[in-house]
């Protein structure tokens, strides 16, 4: 396949789309990281050249994925000084997949065109396992267009690809469905420790919830986690404090008042500040079980 491809960002998600890309046939001839011994590792893996700059992945690679942490990294990559991806860009398409303020994402289209690229919106609802097996939910934002002509890649990545609209409106979805999530994940931790302290079998009520209206994708993925303090990292609190504070801003701008979401908020960021972000979100079930770290 002709199209190269380029991976900025190269943690468990981003590492795991170019193995799959790989896979499928695609050439991954660029990876660059804020840790260089990673974006190194897994260029030996993939046949990748490992990149010293941001500005060597564009001039190495047609498309480029971004799969960084947060506002701030995502301007970093494309900043309009300095070294960028925006250096030599002319022609590239950048598919960004981080889970970013919707402004962000329509400044950064605004930057790749003003140097004669284009820029997509790729949100993925999906975690770790789904990035490697090809089975990400992807949400896309941007010119139509754009969309149609890096669709046969994405198609290898997600069994569910969805063109939402716009620059911008791909993260406003993908912040309300990471909005239900949180809340839902923190319903559960609390129905799972009340549950817990009043001495009911958490197998038991756990089998109830599946049946009745409690049922949830969350209780499928975290409620055994929960019960079982296993909370090996998938999606960490630390992002979904993150997340939170995105869909409240929404909120705010839009006039709303989100009583749910700004307390699910208070919810994980009391787990960062108790130093369990880095545990996935079940871990927000440690601050609602009784002699655990709540």
């Amino acid at each position: 396949m002709s199209t190269t491809i380029g991976f900025v960002g190269t943690g468990r998600m981003g590492g795991n789309m170019a193995r799959r890309l790989k896979d499928c046939g695609y050439t991954i001839t660029a990876v660059y990281d804020a840790h260089a011994t990673t974006a190194a590792a897994l260029a030996q893996e993939i046949g990748a050249a490992p990149c010293p700059t941001l500005a060597a992945v564009t001039a190495k690679a047609e498309l480029i994925f971004t799969v960084v942490t947060d506002d701030v990294a995502q301007l970093a990559v494309f900043a309009e000084t300095g070294d960028s991806l925006l250096m030599g860009a002319p022609g590239r398409t950048f598919v960004n997949c981080a889970t970013l303020t919707p402004e962000i994402h329509v400044e950064v289209e605004r930057r790749a065109r003003a140097v004669g690229a284009a820029s997509l919106e790729g949100c993925m609802a999906s975690s770790i396992p789904q990035a490697r097996n090809g089975t990400l939910y992807l949400m896309c934002g941007g010119e139509l267009a754009t969309f149609e002509r890096v669709k046969p890649v994405l198609e290898k990545l997600s069994t569910a690809l969805r063109y939402i609209g716009p620059a911008g409106s791909a993260a406003q979805v993908k912040a309300l469905v990471n909005l239900v999530m949180n809340i839902n994940t923190a319903g559960l931790a609390e129905g799972l420790g009340l549950g817990a302290a009043l001495g009911l079998d958490l197998d038991m009520l756990r089998e109830v919830f599946l049946q009745t209206g409690a049922n949830s994708q969350v209780l499928k993925t975290d409620g055994e986690d929960m019960q079982h303090r296993a909370h090996d990292c998938y999606f960490s609190g630390a992002h979904a404090a993150k997340d939170a504070g995105i869909a409240c801003q929404l909120g705010l701008a839009a006039g709303l008042k989100l009583p749910l979401a700004q307390a699910t908020k208070a919810q994980f960021d009391r787990m960062v500040a108790l130093g369990l972000g880095g545990l996935d979100k079940s871990g927000v079930a440690e601050l609602t079980f009784k002699d655990r770290h709540g």
